[in-house]
């Protein structure tokens, strides 16, 4: 099957459906053995989520009226980013294209005339693109205005940041070796890579590598994992005997570093409301050969799965809009609408005060998300702390992100990182 179109049909279950890009390549690949085309199929649908307001922008300026056909402007954009952005020959990508309508012999020729109209204009297209914001910054207008309103300063690094294919980072469990030994066991295998000097457990790759060439990855001496969300399990600074909770803990990269940083822990209970997700949770600890206590549960509803002591450690890595996380989600600039920040805002909201009774006095609650949104982040944390009299913010100091009137912010691309927000509170005595 000509791999254009498989791009193209999982990039209409994205557009048109609504569907995750994750879950849309995981059904594509179904069918395909081939790892060139699955690698060729992923580049394409990544490439259109990142770049797809560009593309659409120059797609309507292609055409006298929009085309209704979900599946053929689907085709129409893996054109257009083939002939802008990829290392594939014009003749080819056009060519192989247009055979991917061969069953509509009107899409053939439309496909035909508009990509090779793109070639003929590409300099006046593409320069009326810079020219419109939406296009030239590749990101929905409200997302823009939000980045702007929220950081003036910062808004166009952080867009453009979000257009770029993120690095791969790995966390090192130091539990089996160093993060220096490890990273001469990458060299050795001629995979570069740097650390991080503010996060022990990091190292990041100079280019992606599939796992199975990372030395020891079957035997848990490494997780794939960015930095940003390895800064999680160092703020809990968890002791021998705890008890540890860790709520929304799918798919477990933190919950797994917690287990890894404190061999001598009393529990750790990780609580998802899918059962789907919390059995990625339980595939990670098995390569990893550790064991917490995988519970499916509603963390605004605790009294259905609390069994009533309390914990001296809670991590609470919130549902978010996930904004800070595009580079490696570019579907989320299709899928996200700007009604969405405000219901996560109050599902975050119900969440933390539903758990906060959990945590003993003396205990330290971290609050996490992967979003660059004041309103989901430093702004919750204000609420939260002005409607409870028991808590008490923790200050983190450190050599990462931005210091907020609650909290530190990380911006996407600081130090190769995602888009992240922590704050550290404590239960008064």
């Amino acid at each position: 099957m000509n791999t254009r179109l498989i791009a193209a049909r999982a990039l209409t279950r994205v557009l048109q459906d609504g569907q995750s890009l994750t879950a849309a390549l995981d059904n594509a690949f179904l069918t395909i053995e081939s790892s060139k085309d699955r690698a060729f199929i992923q580049a394409l649908c990544y490439g259109v989520c990142r770049q797809f307001h560009r593309l659409d922008f120059i797609l309507s300026q292609l055409l006298d009226k929009p085309l209704k056909d979900a599946e053929v402007k689907a085709l129409a954009l893996v054109g257009l980013y083939q002939l802008n952005f990829m290392r594939v020959k014009p003749h080819a990508a056009v060519s192989e294209t247009v055979l991917a309508a061969r069953k509509k012999p009107w899409a053939k020729a439309l496909l035909n005339a508009l990509l090779r109209t793109y070639l003929r204009e590409q300099e006046g297209l593409e320069q009326k693109a810079d020219h419109y914001k939406v296009a030239a910054l590749s990101h929905p207008d409200w997302l823009i205005k939000q980045m702007e309103q929220d950081w003036p300063e910062r808004a166009l690094d952080i867009l453009l940041e979000n257009n770029q294919q993120p690095p791969m980072a790995l966390r090192v469990n130091l539990a089996k070796i160093s993060s220096d030994d490890y990273l001469q066991q990458l060299i050795g295998q001629g995979i570069m890579a740097k650390s991080v000097n503010f996060c022990p457990s990091a190292l990041v790759l100079d280019k992606p590598v599939p796992v199975e060439l990372l030395p020891h990855f079957a035997e848990g001496w490494v997780s794939v994992q960015d930095t940003a969300a390895q800064l999680a399990a160092g703020l809990l600074e968890v002791q021998p005997g705890q008890r540890v909770l860790d709520v929304c803990a799918a798919p477990g990269g933190k919950t797994a570093h917690i287990l890894e940083s404190q061999a001598q822990l009393k529990e750790v209970i990780a609580v998802d409301i899918d059962a789907s997700r919390l059995q990625r949770v339980s595939e990670n600890l098995q390569r990893l050969k550790l064991q917490a206590k995988l519970v499916v549960g509603d963390a605004t509803q605790p009294k259905d799965w609390w069994d009533g002591q309390l914990f001296e450690r809670i991590l609470l890595d919130a549902p978010c809009s996930a904004l800070g996380v595009i580079r490696r989600h570019p579907d989320i600039k299709l899928l996200r609408r700007a009604d969405d920040i405000g219901q996560l805002q109050a599902l975050q909201k119900a969440i933390l005060h539903a758990v906060w009774p959990l945590l003993a006095p003396g205990g330290i609650m971290v609050y996490a998300t992967c979003s660059i949104l004041k309103q989901e982040n430093e702004q919750q944390i204000e609420a939260f702390l002005a409607g409870h009299d028991d808590a008490v913010e923790v200050p983190i100091e450190a050599e990462w992100g931005a210091a907020r009137s609650c909290g530190r912010q990380i911006f996407t691309g600081e130090s190769a990182m995602d888009g992240f927000y922590y704050a550290r509170l404590s239960k008064k005595p």
